[in-house]
């Protein structure tokens, strides 16, 4: 495979539009709900003190999600290009911009998100076979002793997880997109089985648990740290536009499967919350780190449990395959323009898929996932995610004043308040970050700046590489 992927009187290899609307929404739903809405409601009941504020926290994030989604939908409409976020930076504020997004989510927000998911998966195994969390090895560095890498089973099987996801992903965004559609099914029947068996059982379990304490227990910083673990669990819906290039009729399917999907995310996660303080206690709820196999374990059985601890595994593996499809695109688009490593660069002239950049990514998420270090960078994700996810909306309001003659096959419903109301929402869950974790935002900006290091002898290079398409 030539550095440019081309030969002599041909165009330059590109992309295919092969994903339809039916896997563009399953994409949506499938990277969307992955482990999060499995693991986080413990820790938002921890920080909003009551079941109520743990409902609220649920319908703000949605609300937040969707009018983040909406507005998506005008600029993946109009620029159906790879990359998403990318893409829409460099057009709204310059290629700076969009640099630092896609050097932050190639680096720090793509491999943690996938790491992330990949670790979930095998803690919802470790429900059935305990063994995964044995070490494999540990090893004392020479240098610090008061620290010892460990490394166990469950670590090694999420490094092949992520490469056989990643192979399937090489050879046909069509398989990917028919895989998602399978896996988000299976999803979204496991959810509604927990919440209808959660109702149909509970006078078996404690179906009237306590109320828990007031808004006084966390206050508004408590309902924010809530608020920033809903949204981790709502995150995944722009992934959709970093795609693009390959949806069929982006025009129209990119803003009804963002749209559809997050609704359908929406409803799942307030019946799923709805039925966890229908079902257990409070106190329980946020001591659980399964609370879905809680849920039916106190409802009906620790055996139905295990199948259910099945699915969730299933749930994760689906967010793990949407992930892998939509994140290598950002690091394909960039290095595409010279801004990334050149290594990463071009399709596969037989598949048509950026296997560089898939392969990149899976190296880069499975040394996370070896190190161990990717809950700790969790957070620093969500907080750089919500700073470009707010220019990016911001750049809806932005552009139709820089150029309003852009073609728009879609244009953001409720403009221009949905937009100006989801900017308002990401400043205060930054603001907040940073006063909450200092020093865990600190390093957060310290890695997306040090892109910059990379930026300026990358930048020198564009017009030749620019030339040479």
């Amino acid at each position: 495979m030539s550095a440019v992927n081309q030969t002599p009187n041909k165009k330059p290899l590109d992309l295919v539009r092969d994903l339809s609307l039916l896997a563009a929404i399953a994409i949506v739903i499938g990277q969307t709900i992955g482990t999060g809405v499995f693991i986080k409601p413990a820790e938002m009941a921890r920080a909003a003190g009551s079941a109520g504020l743990v409902t609220l926290v649920w319908i703000i994030g949605g609300a937040l999600t969707l009018f983040g989604a909406l507005s998506a939908a005008e600029l993946g409409a109009a620029m159906p290009e790879a990359g998403g976020t990318y893409a829409y930076l460099d057009r709204a504020y310059g290629r700076v911009w969009g640099f630092l997004y896609g050097w932050m989510n190639s680096v720090l927000g793509g491999p943690v998100a996938i790491a992330t998911i990949a670790a979930g998966l095998l803690r919802f195994a470790g429900f059935l076979f305990p063994a995964l969390a044995s070490p494999v090895f540990v090893w004392h560095m020479p240098v610090i002793h008061s620290y010892a890498l460990t490394v166990t089973w469950a670590q090694v099987v999420s490094v092949a997880i992520i490469f056989v996801v990643t192979l399937v992903n090489c050879v046909s965004v069509k398989l990917g997109g028919e895989i998602q559609i399978a896996l988000t099914i299976i999803k979204i029947v496991a959810i509604i089985a927990v919440i209808a068996l959660g109702f149909a059982f509970a006078h078996h379990a404690n179906s009237h648990p306590a109320p828990g304490p007031g808004w006084s227990a966390g206050g508004l910083s408590g309902f924010l740290t809530a608020l920033a673990a809903a949204l981790w669990a709502y995150d995944g819906w722009a992934n959709l536009t970093m795609i693009g290039s390959e949806v069929e009729n982006p025009g129209r399917n990119i803003p009804r499967s963002l749209f559809l999907g997050v609704l359908v995310v929406c409803a799942l996660y307030l019946g799923m919350s709805t039925v966890c303080f229908y079902v257990l206690p409070f106190a329980k709820v946020a001591s659980s780190p399964f609370v879905a196999g809680d849920v039916v374990a106190a409802a009906i059985g620790h055996s139905v449990a295990s199948w259910i601890a099945i699915a969730t595994m299933i749930c994760a593996l689906g967010s793990i395959n949407s992930s892998i499809i939509t994140n290598a695109r950002v690091d394909y688009a960039m290095a595409r323009d010279g801004l990334f490593f050149r290594v990463v660069r071009g399709v596969h002239p037989k598949f048509l898929t950026p296997v560089r950049a898939l392969f990149f990514q899976a190296i880069v998420a499975s040394l996370l996932a070896l190190s161990g270090t990717f809950e700790q960078l969790s957070d620093l994700y969500v907080f750089a995610q919500w700073i470009f996810y707010g220019l990016q909306t911001a750049g809806v309001i932005w552009l139709r004043h820089k150029e309003p003659n852009m073609p728009r096959p879609y244009r953001t419903w409720g403009y221009p308040v949905v937009p100006a109301l989801f900017v308002i929402g990401a400043v205060a869950l930054t603001v907040n970050s940073l006063i909450a974790m200092p020093v865990r935002s600190g390093i957060g900006l310290a890695l997306i700046l040090a892109g910059l290091i990379f930026y300026v002898p990358w930048r020198k290079r564009i017009p030749a590489a620019q030339t040479s398409q």
